[in-house]
């Protein structure tokens, strides 16, 4: 099932990729989230290989693509300029695109710039249209001041830690209660890929995940203007024209009912961590409410579809923040159906 690796040097960067099927298929273009790489969907390219032509890319500082800064103050375009001369590269004009969390925003970004390009949008778990973290109520308003309790600050320090250390333990605790849902177990060889995966990430303050401000407001961190992790603040990201795009392609939104990462109730929301007492001295609620991002997104996409757009919301019982890594059959299954159906 493992892949090799081939490889696209273009003026900004050279980007590692994966490819599997055979190139007169239907093209489907593979994101990766925060923390991963295209490594992550080798099971599903297997089980679709007989049908589409596809390509995983790994962004810049993570898997095997260059280790280069992240200049935050661009949102998730740094992600996505890198991707559209990736593509251009590869030769591809049209395809269908499915993004996974961070990717799922990249996704939703891409379609904005270049919508003309996509056929069909798979979004798996997306990060909320407006950013991860610092915004509250359906229709993303920002918490004060801009970027506060989100970003770089936000991360799992211990996570950074071990990737630093080259230490397995807390990348597999990751994987086994975030990435899955409790109850599936990975094969243990996919396990270790994806561990050897995650401590490629390249580690710095322009890279994963970046530097942060000090805040004298709860929770005392604001966003930075380097690395990966505040691309998605609000101070930098916004995803909300999405609606407003001439040209719809038709989206599917994938989702588990057990993903404790992007959620209503996100255990990675330092205002969830604060009502549980885990980080002290929240000041509650009505200060610096939690955000809920799968209303969010859902909001979102109804605006979509009340400006001419198409959506679908599948949500998979028992299932983490990668769906396709615990339900495998069923989300490879769920993707043939939506692309290969009608519009």
């Amino acid at each position: 099932m493992e892949k090799e690796y081939k490889y696209i040097t273009t003026p900004r960067l050279t980007t590692a990729y994966i490819e599997a099927g055979q190139a007169d298929k239907p093209k489907l273009l593979l994101l990766h989230g925060n923390f991963s790489s295209a490594v992550f969907y080798e099971g599903l390219m297997a089980r679709l290989e007989e049908k589409y032509y596809m390509i995983a890319p790994d962004f810049r500082c993570f898997g095997k693509s260059s280790a280069l800064p992240v200049d935050a103050t661009e949102g998730l375009r740094v992600f996505t300029e890198d991707l559209d001369e990736f593509v251009r590269a590869i030769g591809w004009d049209k395809f269908s695109l499915c993004g996974w969390s961070m990717g799922g925003g990249i996704a939703m970004q891409y379609v904005i710039d270049h919508c003309e390009k996509v056929e069909k949008l798979i979004l798996q778990a997306p990060l909320s249209p407006y950013g991860f973290g610092g915004t509250y109520d359906i229709d993303g308003k920002k918490a004060e001041p801009l970027g506060i309790g989100s970003g770089a600050g936000t991360a799992n320090q211990e996570l950074l830690k071990a990737i630093k250390e080259k230490d397995r333990a807390i990348p597999g605790q990751v994987i086994d209660a975030v990435y899955v849902a409790a109850g599936n177990k990975l094969p243990a060889d996919r396990r270790e890929r994806y561990i050897d995966s995650l401590l490629m990430c390249s580690v710095g303050e322009d890279m994963c995940q970046g530097n942060f401000v000090p805040d004298s407001n709860w929770p005392f961190v604001r966003s930075g203007d380097k690395g990966v992790g505040n691309t998605m603040s609000p101070q930098y990201c916004d995803l909300s024209s999405l609606p407003e795009i001439p040209v719809k392609p038709p989206v599917m939104w994938i989702r588990g009912d057990k993903d404790i990462m992007v959620s209503d109730n996100s255990s990675c929301d330092l205002a969830v961590l604060g009502r549980m007492g885990i980080i002290p001295g929240y000041p509650g609620e009505n200060v610096f409410p939690s955000q809920p991002m799968v209303s969010q997104t859902r909001h979102v996409l109804e605006l979509y579809k009340a400006q001419g757009g198409k959506y679908e919301e599948v949500v998979f019982a028992e299932s983490g923040h990668g769906c396709m890594l615990d339900h495998e059959e069923e989300f490879a299954q769920t993707v043939d159906e939506f692309i290969s159906g009608m519009n």
